[in-house]
């Protein structure tokens, strides 16, 4: 019997989201999606490259989700290079010039701007690189027993 296909991810944001991950790999980036690096931001991609750079995501599905974001600008202080994820019918005019751009679709994207690059000081990268690996480890073992996370409260 064939594998069934694993069904799109529900929202747009989502399927950006998947298909900017996907992109990411064939850059050696691992990606983790909505990682909370302090208190109050919550991240939509978070992407830790081979050399331990720190790229952040941020997906918009139209011009009422970009509007609707004021947090974004916190997300600079927590990443190398900053990036907006759209779709090819996003008025990317809105967007603010100095940060990168990613078109993508639910099966793959593009780096159309790189983000400039502003590198993270040695104790925050080491910080977030474990905040990342916790996070996706928990995720993990999420998967493999759900039951047990759900009572442990993670």
């Amino acid at each position: 019997m064939l594998p069934t296909p694993h069904p799109l991810p529900p929202t747009p944001g989502q399927r950006l989201a998947r298909g900017v991950c996907r992109h990411l790999r064939s850059h050696d980036f691992v990606c983790v999606e909505e990682l909370v690096p302090a208190p109050g931001l919550r991240v939509d991609i978070m992407a830790l490259g081979p050399k331990a750079e720190v790229w952040i995501i941020e997906c918009k599905s139209g011009r009422a989700d970009f509007q609707a974001d004021h947090k974004w600008q916190g997300y600079l202080e927590w990443c190398d290079r900053f990036f907006w994820a759209v779709d090819a019918d996003f008025p990317t005019g809105l967007l603010p010039t100095d940060t990168g751009l990613i078109l993508a679709d639910a099966y793959d994207a593009e780096i159309t701007a790189m983000g400039p690059l502003t590198p993270l000081p040695a104790a925050r990268r080491k910080a977030l690189t474990q905040t990342f690996a916790r996070h996706a480890a928990l995720r993990l073992q999420g998967f493999r027993d759900p039951g047990f996370i759900a009572v442990q409260g993670s």
